[in-house]
C-alpha cells in the first residue's frame, strides 16, 4: 500500500509579535521565529520536497531549508494564510474592544460569521482542501514537508479527519511545531500534532 505523508509547519513567530496577519501582511520571520522553525524540524531531513506558501513568514524558512536539503521548493498561492480583512494587523486584545460583537460571533459560528472584508472560512478551507487534493495526487508516495499558517494546518487537520468546517478553530496551531499527516488510497490519518521531529 503506497501513503503519502504530509508534514505541515507551521511558521515561526514573525517580527511585530502577535496580531491577525492574514495574506494582507506580510511581516518577516523573527529571531525567535526562525529558532522556533529550526527546533520544530530538528535533524529530520526525509522530506522529497518543500512547499511553502507565497508570504515570507514561510517562504524564507523553506527556501533555507529546500537548499540545505538539495530538494526542490514549490511555491503554491493556495496555500496562503486565510484573509482575514479589517482584522489584518489588530491584535486579539484590540478586536475583543473594537469588535467585540464580531469577535464574538466569529469564534461561535466562523462559518455564517465572516469578518468585514474577510475570506469566507468555507471559501478558504474549499482553497484548501483541493490544494491537499492536488499535492496528494501530484506526489504519491513521497514524504512532503508543506510551510504554511495556522489557518491552512487547521483547515488540512479538519479536511484529514472529516470533521465539519465549523470545528477548524477548535484546534490550536503552535508557532514552529509540526502536524502530521498520513494518506493512503483507503484511508487518511492524523499521526502528530504540533509536535518537534
Amino acid at each position: 500500500m503506497t501513503e503519502t505523508i504530509i508534514d505541515l509547519l507551521r511558521h515561526g513567530e514573525p517580527q511585530g509579535g502577535s496580531r491577525y496577519r492574514g495574506h494582507a501582511i506580510d511581516d518577516p520571520l523573527s529571531a525567535k521565529g526562525w529558532l522556533q522553525m529550526a527546533q520544530g524540524v530538528g535533524e529530520f531531513r526525509d522530506w522529497s520536497r518543500v512547499i511553502s506558501s507565497p508570504l515570507c513568514r514561510c517562504h524564507d524558512f523553506a527556501r533555507s531549508l529546500a537548499d540545505e536539503l538539495c530538494v526542490k521548493l514549490d511555491i503554491d498561492e493556495r496555500f496562503r494564510e486565510i484573509g482575514f480583512g479589517a482584522w489584518e494587523g489588530r491584535t486579539r486584545q484590540q478586536l475583543r474592544i473594537e469588535r467585540a460583537d464580531e469577535f464574538d460571533a466569529f469564534y461561535r459560528d466562523p462559518v455564517n460569521n465572516t469578518p468585514q472584508g474577510a475570506e469566507p472560512v468555507a471559501d478558504f478551507y474549499q482553497r484548501i482542501a483541493v490544494a491537499l487534493d492536488d499535492v496528494l495526487a501530484q506526489y504519491r508516495g513521497e514524504h512532503l514537508l508543506i510551510v504554511a499558517h495556522a489557518g491552512v494546518i487547521r483547515a488540512a487537520l479538519v479536511y484529514t479527519i472529516g470533521a465539519p468546517v465549523d470545528c477548524m478553530y477548535n484546534f490550536r496551531v503552535l508557532n514552529g511545531r509540526i502536524s502530521r499527516l498520513r494518506h493512503s488510497a483507503h484511508h487518511s490519518n492524523l499521526e502528530l500534532v504540533n509536535a518537534r521531529l
